[in-house]
């Protein structure tokens, strides 16, 4: 099975018409992995996989537009009808399923122990679902952050989540076939080093040597198309905008 990445989301901060936050699908190996459930991602997942059969959740961090559909899922898992033969795991920072059992008003998060199996990341965390290898690399946010590299068939994959400029970012992303690479920001404040411009996209795709740089995570004060066009001046290598419902070889 090749090692394939499906957009179900790229939106930053906030879902907009026919775009929701950040989500993909990631296949390979025998495996299907969601990747970052931000709002609006649980229903396009549906469009390309029945969510039961999921093998993993990997999460980055805990910021909503990254995880508040991990809600929906829930929802769909328990009580929808969409309920897996056994639980899946959730790699997800430390705290992660109080915060989704506190939407319920739940303190203990056991209930949700029949569909979902919640276990902190931290970096170099490393699991294996059939050939397809998931590692955490700790990445610089303002909150706990992980990057992700994924391997299957000799192919990398390299996500950055939601990070600034870090040493964690070129170690994720050294020599992967594709790097999928937020562009958030037009442009950085004085001292906040939370978010990547397009030209830090495109420098870290260089520097790590990587194949391919897939832009995602632009923010509303910058278009998807000149992030791109950006990211590429800096990188000097192929470059695109991740497009919701894509499906892309690694």
């Amino acid at each position: 099975m090749p090692l394939t990445l499906t957009v179900l989301g790229t939106a930053s901060p906030h879902p907009r018409p026919d775009l929701p936050c950040s989500g993909y699908l990631l296949r390979g190996g025998g495996a299907e992995v969601w990747v970052d459930a931000g709002f609006g991602t649980f229903a396009e997942l549906q469009r390309h996989t029945d969510p039961a059969r999921l093998d993993a959740i990997w999460i980055s961090h805990l910021h909503a537009d990254h995880s508040a559909d991990l809600v929906a899922a829930v929802y769909g898992l328990a009580y929808g009808g969409l309920t897996p033969d056994a639980p899946i795991p959730v790699y997800a920072p430390a705290g992660c399923a109080q915060r989704v059992s506190g939407f319920f008003g739940r303190p203990d998060a056991g209930f949700l122990d029949g569909v979902l199996d919640f276990q902190p990341l931290y970096d170099g965390h490393t699991v294996r679902h059939g050939d397809l290898t998931l590692t955490a690399h700790a990445v610089e946010h303002d909150v706990d952050a992980y990057g992700l590299r994924a391997e299957s068939g000799g192919r990398v994959l390299a996500y950055s989540g939601d990070c600034g400029p870090c040493d964690g970012l070129l170690r994720l992303a050294g020599g992967a076939d594709l790097f999928l690479c937020e562009a958030d920001i037009d442009r950085h404040r004085e001292g906040e080093q939370v978010h990547l411009a397009p030209e830090d996209a495109g420098a870290a795709a260089r520097l790590a040597g990587v194949r391919r740089l897939l832009v995602t995570h632009v923010g509303p004060t910058l278009l998807p198309e000149a992030a791109t066009v950006r990211a590429a001046s800096a990188f000097g290598g192929p470059t695109s905008a991740a497009r919701v419902g894509e499906t892309r070889d690694v």
